[in-house]
């Protein structure tokens, strides 16, 4: 398509959703070039998109690319649903999986700022089964013995992912397998999360704490630790103090009746491109994970779990606006929701000397990567860039020193595409100031 033609077209959605009041609560729109940024170039964004879309490697996405506090690129690429060429909107809804850690980690910050609790604290004290844990330590033998932890785990252990608990697919998943409680998935779970939580206790975790980077259920944990502090289940915590504040309406850990034709649908990478993946718990998959998610239970599952570490569902525009606010250091429209030094804490390096291993270059904040050595790590970017990823394939990141906030969602699992760099190196290509 003519670019010119493009910017036309989407000129007129954008309208045409600001009035029906679907991009109502987005952050203001500019042309790329008010903000430092090349439409040109921008579109090298879209052709590329559109590339994966005609090659059969993806269905479809949604971009946004923010630059000091205003939109200037949000673009909807192929199909919400192939099938029926439904095509994708900038406002279609995704699951964004892991992107749900950062929400509920400044909700645990937002606790700490006033008095309820500090990261240092053992998470026993507020989840009393997890004062004393254990350790699957393997024996060279193919088999392991359980010892006891050294210490009490923390809440900043959790917030770092250097408590040892894996998802359950570690040193001792035998007894994680026969406890059921494998994988980051929990739409389909009919309890409530503090009883999924407090079964894990008594399992034997994969490292001592604060020893190495275990990357697992640590945000499921802090999320049953929100409900006992505030005395709230997750999503109404979660409702009250961040996602209304934003303004972040599109967000949620069940959706709605009335916005399931908003809802993109899942795909699976195949040896010769796409295919749908299942509807929630159809064992017509050859993977054992996808069978057990398919499409998932975010519609019509039972709504009793909610996942700090995987459950929301999202648009681009509402997870900009949080992103928004932490570039902001913790205030997006005169709403304050945190301050600029628990931002600062959140986003520093916390791993020191344990190695991350999600890549070179990087460490780990309180939610986020936070990028330390961008010539190391070998991408676009900058020192004290931060983000990450949701197992949907989808990915955001924020770079202050350009005051930049990227979001790309798709809905892809598994996947084998190298789309996020693809995205990554066109966001910072298009930077002409």
């Amino acid at each position: 398509m003519h670019p010119l033609l493009r910017r036309f077209l989407l000129v007129g959605v954008a309208l045409t959703l600001t009035v029906h009041g679907a991009l109502a609560q987005g952050l203001p729109r500019t042309a790329p070039e008010e903000v430092g940024l090349s439409a040109s170039r921008l579109e090298r964004l879209t052709e590329a998109l559109e590339g994966f879309v005609d090659n059969g490697q993806l269905a479809g996405a949604v971009a946004i690319v923010v630059r000091r506090g205003r939109v200037a690129y949000l673009e909807g690429i192929g199909h919400r649903d192939r099938e029926v060429a439904a095509p994708m909107r900038p406002n279609s809804i995704f699951r964004i999986a892991s992107q749900t850690k950062a929400l509920i980690s400044v909700g645990v910050m937002m606790l700490q700022e006033e008095g309820k609790l500090t990261i240092t604290d053992p998470v026993g004290r507020y989840l009393p089964e997890f004062m004393k844990t254990t350790v699957a330590e393997p024996d060279g033998n193919g088999d392991y013995s359980v010892v006891d932890a050294i210490r009490p785990i923390t809440i900043r252990d959790l917030l770092t992912h250097t408590a040892g608990i894996s998802y359950g697919g570690g040193v001792a998943h035998d007894r994680w397998d026969a406890a059921n409680i494998t994988g980051w998935y929990f739409a389909h779970r009919n309890e409530p999360i503090a009883e999924t939580v407090s079964r894990m206790s008594a399992l034997p975790f994969d490292a001592q704490p604060g020893t190495t980077f275990v990357y697992g259920y640590n945000t499921d944990i802090l999320g049953a630790l929100i409900e006992r502090v505030s005395g709230q289940s997750l999503d109404v915590f979660m409702r009250r103090r961040v996602l209304d504040p934003l303004e972040m309406h599109d967000t949620s850990f069940y959706l709605p009746s009335d916005k399931a034709d908003r809802l993109a649908v899942v795909y699976s990478a195949t040896g010769d491109g796409i295919e749908r993946a299942p509807d929630a718990g159809r064992e017509t998959a050859t993977d054992r994970l996808l069978a057990r998610i398919g499409q998932g239970h975010y519609l019509d599952g039972p709504r009793k779990s909610f996942s700090g570490g995987a459950g929301f569902l999202s648009t681009a525009s509402d997870y900009a606006r949080f992103l928004q606010m932490m570039l902001n250091g913790g205030e997006l429209d005169g709403v304050r929701l945190i301050s600029r030094k628990t931002i600062e804490l959140m986003t520093t390096d916390h791993l020191g000397d344990i190695a991350f291993t999600f890549g070179a270059g990087q460490g780990f904040g309180l939610g986020f990567f936070v990028v330390k050595e961008p010539g190391l790590r070998g991408e676009p970017g900058s020192i004290g860039e931060y983000g990450w990823y949701g197992a949907y394939h989808s990915a955001y990141w924020v770079d202050p020193a350009e005051e930049l906030i990227v979001v790309y969602l798709t809905q892809l699992i598994p996947a084998a595409l190298n789309d996020q760099n693809v995205v990554r190196a066109l966001v910072y290509q298009s930077i002409i100031d």
